[in-house]
């Protein structure tokens, strides 16, 4: 058996930590998020359907907390080691989330927590939200079970969310972390959100809360895969092995712009056909826009995503001058390497967009929001690229929403938020529900959707 090793990541954002606020009696969930390899608590308080004064945030987060695997020997997530540090870690941090939970008023049911200075009287969670799927089984089934043994032990709700679901309400919780009480939390559906992360890549059309069409899918693999892969190639070998990083792709971005967006110096593409361009190097190579060339003919119009093709690329163009290739090679590659990649993404976004506002009627909200979130939504070039793209084609309307990094990758706060929606809307999950590795968020899928798949009750 492998020894696991693990290593604490500290939530730093604004929003991770007790704010004192003084309020009535609320809406609390405590939330875990396991399906990979982070262990994450949260503990979010919210405000009731029958209101509350307005005085008050619409949202408090007491507690949030992650501690992820140290996978970095193995070079990609190891799903033993993963499993291992969920088994060390999740209890923990459990019982310091419910530490920091709010203390009871006269109406709230209380429950004794143990501490080193006593015994502590805590309010209890109204439900418990976790992450049901998509992702590793035996991950989320660490989760899953400790969810089900909290909701049994305190006779309260269950609520299993859909991981992707959560990545697309994060805006949604971050509005409500940072104003006051109001009935409609930006961004309002509908809204386009790009999925970006080591495991998915997609567009999707956000309707409503449990209806989120799947626009462009990956065909091979995720951007952040992708990343990833391209980073150990690109990257000189000791830089890898002398960083404690183990997000090769925030490495690599560190590496292509080490003094931030100041180095972009981007300009988007006035046409597709520019878009679909070889823009050869000052070095004699140059790398093809993915699906602009296929031995059937072309594919540039696909809404769809692909960037297995553009990983070989850069494996083939590495390998070929490894040793020949300077620092300021490495560099110009990196950045080209991101340029295709995100410049492949704004595509399809365009293409979405024109779709729908060809589609638009006068009983059809105007799309005005594109929510980013997921791993890579962190990028700051990715940022650059999309805000340029919008401008440029005629759509500088498009509000651009990104997540605060804390929250943009794997958080338990995103769960303990799309519970809380689930729950106000009336769902809960059964506790004979499984976990799933596969969980599609579109409704038109084979399973169903959010709402096609087993263990949901209604309150």
């Amino acid at each position: 058996m492998l020894k696991g090793l693990w290593r604490a990541q500290s939530l730093t954002s604004k929003y991770a930590y007790h704010r004192p606020v003084p309020v009535v009696r609320q809406l609390i969930t405590l939330a875990i998020e396991t399906s990979c390899d982070d262990t994450s608590v949260a503990v979010l308080e919210t405000a009731r359907q029958d209101g509350s004064s307005q005085d008050q945030k619409a949202a408090i987060l007491h507690f949030h907390e992650k501690v992820t695997a140290d996978n970095a020997r193995f070079r990609g997530v190891h799903p033993i080691v993963a499993l291992e540090s969920h088994n060390k870690q999740l209890a923990p941090l459990v019982a310091k989330a419910l530490r920091n939970c709010p203390s009871p008023d006269q109406r709230s049911p209380s429950i004794s927590i143990r501490a080193q200075s006593g015994w502590l009287e805590k309010t209890k969670p109204d439900f418990i939200s976790v992450t049901r799927g998509p992702g590793m089984l035996s991950s989320l089934n660490t989760g899953l079970n400790t969810a089900k043994g909290l909701a049994t032990a305190w006779q309260v709700p269950l609520v299993g969310v859909n991981h992707m679901q959560a990545h697309a309400l994060t805006p949604r919780l971050v509005h409500a972390l940072e104003t006051e009480n109001n009935e409609q939390l930006p961004p309002k559906f509908p809204f386009l959100t790009l999925l970006v992360s080591g495991g998915h890549t997609m567009l999707v059309h956000s309707k409503a809360l449990t209806h989120h069409a799947i626009l462009a899918n990956t065909m091979d693999i995720a951007i952040g895969d992708c990343i990833d892969k391209m980073a150990r190639h690109i990257l000189p070998a000791g830089l890898i092995e002398d960083s404690a990083e183990m997000m090769y792709g925030r490495l690599l971005e560190h590496f292509a712009f080490p003094n931030g967006p100041s180095d972009h110096g981007y300009i988007a593409p006035r046409t597709r056909a520019e878009d679909l361009s070889q823009k050869p190097s000052i070095w004699g190579w140059a790398l093809t826009a993915p699906l602009s060339r296929t031995r059937s003919g072309s594919r540039s119009k696909d809404m769809a995503f692909s960037f297995a093709g553009l990983g070989s690329a850069i494996e083939r163009i590495c390998h070929r001058i490894e040793k020949a290739m300077t620092l300021d090679e490495r560099r110009d590659v990196a950045r080209e390497a991101f340029r295709v990649a995100f410049e492949h993404l704004a595509s399809r976004v365009l293409m979405a967009l024109q779709q729908l506002k060809i589609a638009e009627t006068a009983d059809t909200e105007e799309m005005g929001t594109l929510v980013v979130s997921g791993g890579v939504a962190s990028n700051r070039f990715l940022r650059t690229v999309l805000r340029s793209f919008l401008d440029i084609r005629g759509f500088a309307h498009i509000r651009l929403v990104f997540p605060p990094t804390s929250l943009c990758t794997d958080n338990a706060a995103m769960i303990a938020w799309t519970g809380t929606e689930m729950y106000k809307a009336g769902y809960e999950t059964d506790l004979s529900c499984g976990a799933l590795r596969k969980w599609s968020i579109d409704p038109s899928a084979e399973s169903g959707g959010i709402l096609g798949v087993d263990g949901w009750r209604m309150k």
